[in-house]
């Protein structure tokens, strides 16, 4: 569609061109059946108002009749509501009308680029899966991923209506909220200021926006003490002065009886204040937080995941989403579009159609930073999600990638050649495969599948005799587990004994396993830098919310170190238990359930291996055996250590250690 075909009435609020582009923070009304879009100062419904006038004085020029009561109806109900915010354009779209906002964002993107466009509401299953049919789960406008963001969301969510900015807004239900700290700061205004702003929160805290969420309510005010109506029988723009001001403080001594005290001023220091205005601006009502975009998807994976570009079905056929256009575009756009713009998706999304055959819809996410409490990895890496919805089925299959640590790419920039490089890649991969099956056969509950694929990237790095070059990279594919990673279990949880005591002995079954295979997380041979209780192992909770397993999501590090004594993980071990300290509410029962669970496995795992022992010490008998660290010799040192090692010794060790350790940290607290 042409851009001179877009009528714009009012100003359009954009400063500024290409990627330093930022947008004034007002609304905006967009009419695809008319082509037009509204940016005049007011509401929305000013907008419709504003556009019904414009198109009646259209009318009038042309000797034309005026908008029938149907055609006006007609008007109110299909615009699009805009929120202009920085560097984005946000469309707040309405379940029952998703073709409205379809058509509103194609005519936005003969404005601007599709980047900057973005959708509200998603926590909205019609409004989501809408979304997510067309793959475009990367336009849904994120929620804050931190502190900082948090409060940074509250502060620019403070709007005004024609007079004072004093009102929080909630840009899914559009409705503003009052404190009363910001009506007790009117009192500063001049009285005809004062008395306008009074008139305005009587009009619209009676008024009802287009959705049915009122324009303006108290915050946290009880509606028995305070309401709109005390507001109804007074004319203040014809008060008299003193009248006015007497009015005024009685209203805001009602409005201060009706919130508690720690909500009546806006202190981001204060944790209920800032944790109950943040609910009420992302969701659907007052105090309720919006739920995840992928319905049990973690909080930690919700938190982090970035959502990427990718491709819609249509009658069968794959459309990958013209934002990649924009990367050969001379836009000004161009770092931000390559910043989103991931190549890998598309090769992803290929495997997928060779896997899975009738799919739906795909959405892939890049997980941006590692979720694990570790130490950044050396060699190459990437965490992507996808979302895979089939026609044959009616749930869809999330599955998480890896990208193989040490592959051609990794290689080829240590200076490796082409062929060297390959040869390195396929066997770390054969390694890595060998090491999962290693785990499982010594107790490792994993994932019960895991894929390897392959795609192919362009060499770009800095290997100067290799730029250019086609290479493959190896992934690893496996379903998604839903549940919590252990070391970010609210500390709540454990103040239920039964709850703790069941956690401490899924905890302890899964360090056993841990231990034996000795994961530590450098690629230094022997490090004593242990791997556990830092986010790959999952608790899955049963219908009572009461943990029912733990699960080892990905076991990195597993024979990193294959020769030291048990014993010396003790301190490692105890650590689960001492960070976890101060919120037991059975300190001695969390101790006995999380040893016991540690003794009854890796007895269990020792008499398997006495009882099947030929099975163990051939497993890998016909891989290459090197004393400089080859996986079959680790394999060789690993059961011989388990074979020798005394389970009750090492728990002992492991109790003595966790009593050392809180002994040390009481006198370090009483020090303080």
């Amino acid at each position: 569609m042409p851009e001179e075909v877009v009528k714009i009435i009012g100003e359009w609020p954009r400063v500024g061109n290409g990627r330093d582009a930022v947008y004034k923070r007002v609304v905006g009304t967009v009419f695809p059946d008319y082509k037009a879009i509204v940016c005049v100062p007011g509401i929305h419904m000013h907008q419709r108002i504003a556009f019904i006038n414009y198109l009646n004085e259209e009318r009038r020029k042309s000797n034309k009749p005026l908008l029938t009561s149907e055609e006006e109806e007609h008007i109110y109900t299909s615009g699009v509501d805009l929120f202009f915010r920085d560097k984005d354009i946000l469309i707040r779209p309405q379940a029952d009308r998703m073709d409205l906002a379809f058509q509103a964002d194609e005519l936005l993107q003969t404005k601007e680029s599709k980047l900057r466009i973005k959708f509200l509401q998603a926590t909205d299953k019609d409004i989501l899966l809408a979304i997510k049919k067309r793959g475009e789960c990367w336009r849904i406008n994120p929620l804050p991923r931190s502190q900082a963001e948090i409060e940074e969301w509250i502060r620019s969510s403070k709007t005004a209506i024609g007079l004072e900015c004093i009102y929080y807004h909630n840009m899914i239900t559009g409705v503003r909220y009052l404190t009363y700290e910001n009506f007790a700061g009117l009192e500063k205004l001049p009285i005809r200021r004062l008395a306008e702003q009074l008139e305005e929160i009587k009009v619209y805290s009676k008024k009802k926006n287009q959705l049915g969420y009122p324009e303006v309510t108290f915050f946290q005010a009880d509606t028995k003490i305070f309401n709109a109506e005390l507001f109804q029988n007074h004319d203040f723009l014809s008060l008299s002065s003193d009248e006015l001001l007497r009015v005024y403080r009685e209203l805001r001594e009602k409005f201060k009886q009706a919130v508690r005290d720690e909500m009546r001023y806006e202190d981001f220091n204060n944790l209920v204040w800032r944790n109950t205005m943040y609910s009420a601006l992302i969701g659907h009502e007052e105090g309720i937080v919006a739920d995840s975009i992928l319905r049990g998807l973690s909080p930690e994976y919700f938190m982090q995941l970035e959502w990427l570009p990718g491709g819609r079905i249509e009658e069968g056929e794959l459309i990958f989403d013209s934002v990649f256009d924009e990367l050969d575009g001379n836009n000004g756009n161009s770092s931000e579009v390559s910043s989103i713009c991931d190549i890998r998706v598309k090769n992803f999304i290929f495997n997928f159609i060779r896997e899975f055959g009738d799919i739906e819809y795909i959405n892939i996410a890049r997980v941006p930073m590692s979720l694990s409490k570790r130490e950044k990895f050396m060699g190459h890496r990437g965490v992507y999600l996808a979302e895979v919805k089939t026609c044959s089925s009616p749930d869809p299959v999330v599955r998480i990638i890896r990208m193989q640590k040490w592959d051609i790419i990794g290689h080829l920039d240590d200076g490796k050649s082409l062929l060297d490089a390959m040869l390195l890649s396929e066997e770390y991969t054969e390694y890595v495969l060998d090491r999962r099956l290693a785990c499982r056969q010594l107790g490792m509950n994993l994932p019960a599948k895991i894929l390897m694929h392959k795609i192919s990237e362009v060499y770009e790095g800095k290997n100067t005799a290799y730029r250019h070059r086609i290479v493959w990279s190896t992934y690893f594919e496996r379903d998604y587990q839903s549940g919590i990673a252990t070391d970010k279990i609210p500390a709540i949880k454990f103040s239920d004994v039964e709850y703790a005591k069941r956690f401490a002995a899924l905890l302890g079954k899964a360090a056993a396993p841990n231990m034996i295979v000795g994961r530590t997380s450098t690629d230094v041979i022997d490090s004593m830098n242990v791997l556990f209780d830092d986010g790959d192992e999952i608790v899955v909770e049963d219908k009572e919310g009461m943990p029912s397993q733990i699960l080892i999501a990905d076991p990195t590090g597993a024979f990193g170190n294959f020769r030291t004594p048990l014993e010396e993980f003790a301190e490692h071990y105890a650590m689960p238990v001492v960070k976890r300290w101060e919120f037991l509410a059975d300190k001695e029962g969390f101790i006995f359930s999380y040893l016991e669970g540690f003794i009854k496995e890796f007895i269990r795992i020792q008499n398997d291996y006495w009882k099947r022992r030929r099975a163990f010490d051939s497993l890998f008998k016909h891989r290459p055996r090197n004393e400089a660290g080859s996986f079959a010799y680790r394999w060789e040192c690993v059961l011989k250590r388990l074979d020798s090692t005394d389970p009750i010794r090492v728990a002992a060790c492991i109790d003595s250690k966790i009593r050392e350790m809180v002994k040390n940290k009481k006198e370090s607290l009483n020090v303080t």
